[in-house]
């Protein structure tokens, strides 16, 4: 037959025949063909991974691993952390409900004071010690309500905060937290009229103001230029500053337990007080054209310096007699803070210190 002397030179084709689906499974097994597909499903963060092949078990994490070196991976006590963990200095906490805050970590932590009882107390009786009181925002609490009309009254700032930011300062809080100044300042009535007397008097008086600062480091600069140039007496805002932190007293070297701090209620009308006493008001700024340079000052001055962001606030700059510019390369943006409030009290002092 014509059908079978075709089969005497190519073999029988029923016996090498294949079934076509057989065929197909075989290439798809095998990998031959269209590309193999592969599961992928969502995770709920949107991430596409590749699903775990199924029948696989749990997975072996010792895969990799000789024999002779696999680990017990439930078992981490011998495990030693990449990073060594080093203990919370508590050695700041005085009394219950009073634990170290996160600070800078070259000095040591701000102090925190937790727990509506002792911050009532705080505002109570050290007002002039406490930085800032920071509240849970929104807790319906009237007690917390009560208490920050009491910070208000005795014109420390306050702050409405998540309640993870406060767990993060001091626990137990009980929804408010007072951040502590390293040293408590003085009151603004308690030394007009030590100025006041001076001036009339005839008696050389040298007052700094520092506003917008928010570096420590910065501030404690400050600080310590105030009390090697011979400042009497220097004066912070009620908020818009950084605390009397560790850092500032770490960067003072020494100068914040001698310099004597003043915190007016109202910054602009103790400035306001000055200048109608007749002392002389000076702000540090380059949007002028008076040089710093061999200015006349009189013998009662203010010399007043602002963050190097933002500058002299207005409500000093419109009470200035003279605004002063610093000599500066044009190529420079402008002076640290400390730097310029130093310049300006040197040109002062050089003719008054031997």
């Amino acid at each position: 037959m014509a059908f079978d002397r075709d089969n005497k030179n190519f073999g029988d084709r029923r016996e090498s025949s294949r079934d076509f689906n057989d065929r197909r499974e075989t290439s798809e097994r095998r990998g031959f063909g269209r590309a193999p597909r592969q599961n992928y499903r969502v995770r709920e963060d949107n991430e596409f991974r590749p699903a775990r092949p199924q029948g696989d078990g749990p997975r072996d994490f010792t895969q990799g691993f000789r024999n002779n070196d696999r680990r017990d991976f439930n078992d981490r006590r011998d495990f030693k952390p990449r990073f060594e963990e080093r203990p919370q200095d508590t050695a700041r906490a005085y009394e219950d409900g009073v634990i170290p805050a996160v600070g800078d970590a070259d000095a040591a932590p701000q102090v925190a004071v937790g727990g509506i009882k002792e911050v009532t107390e705080l505002l109570t009786k050290s007002p002039m010690q406490v930085h800032r009181v920071l509240f849970m925002h929104k807790s319906g609490n009237p007690k917390l309500y009560e208490l920050q009309k009491l910070a208000k009254r005795v014109h420390v700032h306050v702050q409405q905060v998540d309640s993870k930011i406060l767990n993060s300062y001091a626990t137990p809080n009980h929804g408010v937290v007072a951040l502590m100044n390293e040293k408590e300042l003085l009151v603004w009535e308690d030394v007009r009229g030590e100025l006041f007397a001076a001036k009339e008097k005839g008696e050389k008086k040298l007052i700094a103001v520092a506003t917008n600062i928010e570096d420590p480091r910065n501030l404690g600069a400050c600080i310590r230029s105030c009390l090697a140039l011979g400042c009497d007496i220097l004066l912070l805002p009620a908020k818009g500053m950084c605390g009397i932190t560790p850092s500032v007293a770490r960067t003072s070297a020494g100068a914040l337990e001698k310099m004597r701090i003043c915190r007016p209620n109202n910054l602009e009308a103790a400035v306001g007080e000055l200048k109608q006493a007749g002392y002389q008001i000076l702000g540090l700024d380059a949007d002028t054209e008076t040089n710093l340079a061999d200015f006349q000052f009189s013998d009662q001055a203010v010399i007043a310096v602002g963050g190097e962001d933002v500058g002299l606030p207005p409500f000093i700059k419109k009470q200035c007699d003279s605004i002063l510019r610093i000599p500066m390369m044009p190529e420079a943006h402008s002076y640290n803070a400390s730097v310029a409030l130093s310049l300006g009290l040197y040109e002062y002092a050089r003719l008054r210190i031997k």
